[in-house]
Order: structure tokens, then sequence, then C-alpha cells
């Protein structure tokens, strides 16, 4: 089995999937951080397109930034100055070749994530 990597994001403040939230993925390696793509959630919270394919999959340490702040401003959330949730980044190691599924639970002051399936 080929390995890769998708996401989808809640938003559980509405109870709805959250869309047009852009995510950028990057790869750890040491000190150095590089981009690899960047993608937005559909209207059920998910990308179009798997955010690793299994022919670009490779085994380390990624992260994923999802622009929070962004999206809740589009949505009409009240602004702060500064917002409480603004960019929040996931790092997490990918040790095998499989489907690593990282979602996120949103709401304008709290999130959560896991290693789903």
């Amino acid at each position: 089995m080929a390995g890769y990597l998708t996401t989808h994001v809640l938003d559980t403040a509405r109870g709805c999937p959250a869309q047009g939230l852009k995510i950028d993925l990057y790869r750890i390696e040491g000190d150095n951080r590089t981009h690899l793509k960047s993608l937005v959630t559909n209207d059920d919270g998910r990308t179009d397109e798997q955010i690793l394919p299994a022919a670009d999959f490779a085994l380390g340490t990624y992260e994923l930034v999802f622009h929070a702040g962004d999206y809740l401003d589009s949505i009409g959330t009240p602004p702060e100055e500064p917002r409480f949730l603004d960019m929040i980044p996931l790092r997490f190691g990918m040790s095998e070749a499989s489907h690593y599924h990282v979602p996120l639970l949103l709401s304008p002051f709290g999130y959560s994530t896991y290693r789903g399936s």
C-alpha cells in the first residue's frame, strides 16, 4: 500500500464543514521548511485532491498550516485585533507508507486534531 495524506476541516461552532479555508503543506528537514503546495477546502471541508498523493509520498516530518483567521473573517466571525486563532500549524511525522488523515476541528477560540482514518 502506498502512503498518502488527506485532511478534513469542520467548523464546530457552526456545525458544518469549513469551506474555503486555505491550507499550506510543508516538508520539514532539520531546520529547513520547504513549501510543497497550497490547497483550499471545498464545500465538504475537504480538498479536491489528496494533499500529498501516493506519487509524492515520502516518510518524514510535515507541517500543515491552516489559515483559520482568514476563514473566520470570511464567514463573518466578529473580528478581534489580533484574532485569537489565525494561523494554525500542525507538525506531525509519517513513519509508514499508509493513509494519514489529519483533520482539524475548529472554532473561533479552540481547535483539536487527531490521526483519523
